[in-house]
């Protein structure tokens, strides 16, 4: 019998995304980095909190960290 192969994580995607409690895959919201100035308040209150991953970019992140299933 041939031992299995393991699955690479993709390390930059492990470092972006996270899943949540309830399994859900986590992202940081881009545009706080720089240029923050002229950005009001508001806007950048609401760039701090994470957005769940929607869509056909769920099957694609969940193949590139599938060890935090």
């Amino acid at each position: 019998m041939g031992k299995k192969n393991k699955m690479k994580t993709n390390r930059s995607a492990a470092k972006r995304f996270k899943v949540s409690g309830k399994g859900k895959i986590v992202h940081f919201r881009a545009g706080k980095s720089h240029l923050n100035r002229k950005k009001s308040a508001k806007r950048k209150r609401r760039l701090r909190q994470d957005k769940v991953l929607e869509g056909g970019y769920v099957t694609r992140v969940k193949q590139l960290i599938p060890y935090k299933f």
